[in-house]
């Protein structure tokens, strides 16, 4: 089959990238003034398929994940309340509301459990085509739903659709990489593989006075799972350059000693400049180049959204890096080798944007690419070398692709006897206790949280000093 765009005309591979959609998710409202607007994913689809995207790949819609398939991480009564509760019932619900951290940052809205559903269905069913060798890369940006906690919600989040396609993952993978260039650090995902050297998590995050707080360097793991967590606390400003230089030194190292045989990359998109919550420089080409070099790694790969409220550039930003992992396979669009210097492929799409359905948007100039905003870059070459080195010692202490002992009766699942959360894949490997339910009577969060926010707080004591 030939495809044409532009005025390349060669051979489309669409059996390469199986890309989840579901027209329904741009109906979702968490509320007129709440900053999360799953309206971003509808304009981000439009965007790519009037830039004759669609055409290069599979296209899914996700299936609804299954409430037991959700309890594989999550307890059991919080995702109970999820699939009941609504608007007109809330009141009735008070308890569980505290209980579970519903508010304003995490509403009930008309179709909850619904937009759960297809969040978390996609990246399921992405790493399910992983897991079948049928793609080399899936894409769901309804999904990287990083602060959800296994009986909690958190950061605009509700259901953790990345540890759930992590499971997925690691029912054939013996090691899963989880990268993370969210603006926000990965709390979630790290808290559920804190213990185990089944999956390394890697966070890249402004950190300080910033949500979630967590995300410190001295948070690395504990147990099993001792220096396999990995943050990178970044300040305000940091720009393509400084960014890019940094993320391919630390992840390449990590691959390196890791060997994952397979990727899940979060791509939140509020590290961009200009971005309403955010607070890095970052423009499309120094934020695509992550996945750039990620790619190059050519492991299976599992990319995925997050973050992002400045709507207009979240759209921008996953239709260009859409065009990217396209592009991957052979130049398929812009004529370079897949081996091709991250950053190198800014013209991989044309910087005029097609006229669309939300083509105002995008106005006045209608233009693909951000410009940096004058914002003073406040990480030094010498803080971030002194991170850099500290990184780097923490991972010449763990062994160079761990062992998995498998398990006959291995099905990956969660055992939630008494709420504790542990696969059967790494029964034995974590520090059960870790992980017990948070009670009715207040927030009683895990140990592990704590310890986090107790090196928070020494940083912070660091740095008056």
């Amino acid at each position: 089959m030939l495809c044409k765009i532009g005025s390349h005309e060669m051979e489309a591979k669409r059996e390469s990238i199986a890309y989840f959609y579901d027209a329904d998710i741009g109906s979702f409202v968490y509320g007129p003034a709440h900053p999360m607007k799953p309206h971003r994913v509808r304009m981000t689809h439009d965007l790519v398929v009037h830039y004759g995207l669609g055409e290069r790949m599979q296209i899914f819609r996700p299936r609804l994940l299954l409430p037991e398939e959700m309890k594989e991480f999550h307890a059991e009564e919080y995702v109970s309340f999820l699939s009941a509760v609504n608007p007109a019932c809330a009141a009735q619900y008070k308890t569980h509301c505290a209980r579970f951290n519903m508010g304003d940052d995490c509403t009930i809205f008309d179709g909850l459990f619904r937009y759960c559903q297809i969040t978390a269905g996609g990246s399921v069913g992405g790493a399910v085509k992983l897991n079948q060798e049928s793609v080399d890369v899936a894409v769901n940006w309804s999904g990287g739903l990083h602060h959800a906690k296994k009986a909690e919600a958190s950061g605009f989040c509700y259901i953790n659709d990345i540890v759930l396609a992590i499971l997925e993952l690691l029912k054939i993978h013996p090691r899963v990489m989880y990268i993370d260039i969210d603006v926000h650090h990965g709390d979630g995902v790290e808290e559920a593989f804190y213990t185990t050297d089944r999956v390394m998590t890697v966070s890249f995050h402004k950190y300080g006075e910033f949500y979630p707080g967590t995300g410190s360097i001295k948070d690395h793991g504990v147990g099993k799972g001792k220096y396999y967590s990995i943050n990178f606390p970044l300040l305000d400003g940091i720009d393509d350059e400084t960014f890019q230089f940094f993320f391919q030194m630390i992840v390449a190292k990590a691959v390196q000693v890791y060997q994952p045989t397979a990727i899940v990359m979060q791509c939140g998109a509020d590290s961009l400049t200009q971005d309403r919550l955010g607070c890095f420089n970052l423009t499309l080409v120094g934020h695509g180049s992550c996945i750039e070099f990620v790619r190059q790694f050519e492991l299976p790969l599992l990319i995925l959204g997050g973050g992002g409220y400045t709507i207009r550039n979240v759209s921008r930003c996953w239709t260009y890096e859409t065009a990217l992992l396209i592009d991957s396979f052979s130049g398929q669009l812009s004529g370079y080798p897949s081996d091709a210097q991250p950053g190198s492929r800014k013209n991989v799409l044309s910087n005029q944007i097609p006229k669309t359905n939300f083509f105002h948007h995008y106005g006045p100039l209608h233009t693909l690419h951000l410009d940096p905003s004058p914002q003073e870059n406040k990480n030094s070459i010498e803080y971030l070398r002194l991170h850099t080195q500290r990184i780097l010692e923490n991972l010449r202490q763990i062994e160079s692709a761990p062992c998995v002992v498998g398990d006959s009766n291995d099905n990956h699942t969660i055992d939630n006897e008494n709420q504790q959360y542990t696969p059967t894949s790494i029964r034995g490997l974590r520090d059960r206790h870790l992980f017990a339910q948070t009670h009715s009577k207040g927030e009683d969060r895990p140990r592990i949280t704590q310890r986090m926010r107790d090196n928070r707080q020494t940083d912070l004591d660091d740095q008056d000093e």
